[in-house]
């Protein structure tokens, strides 16, 4: 019990599903975004959604919202504790912050 117990929680790939899925598109000079949006389930730390269907290019200037299909990964409980313990520090790695001296800014 306990080696099961064991390699479930070191498991990358736990229980998965699929899932309806709203996808928002845009590529135009005020933004560039995709946005999915699985229909009726809570994501967790550590959780992957793969959304198929997606177009393989899409021209500039577009925008358009589709529906589409995605599958939920669900993580292990040792994943999910570790992408909960290691999310603030990566959060940084997002944004930079600098201080210039008075001078400089003149």
């Amino acid at each position: 019990m306990i080696a099961g117990l064991t390699s479930a929680a070191f498991s990358r790939t736990g229980r998965q599903f699929d899932v309806p899925c709203v996808l928002d598109v845009e590529v135009t000079p005020e933004s560039v975004h995709a946005h999915a949006f699985p229909e009726g389930v809570t994501l967790y730390p550590g959780d992957q959604v793969v959304v198929h269907g997606v177009p393989e290019t899409i021209d500039y200037g577009a925008r358009f919202t589709m529906p589409c299909t995605a599958t939920i990964i669900r993580a292990g409980w040792l994943t999910r504790l570790w992408t909960r313990l290691t999310s603030v520090a990566e959060i940084t790695e997002l944004y930079e912050v600098s201080f210039a001296p008075v001078e400089a800014a003149r």
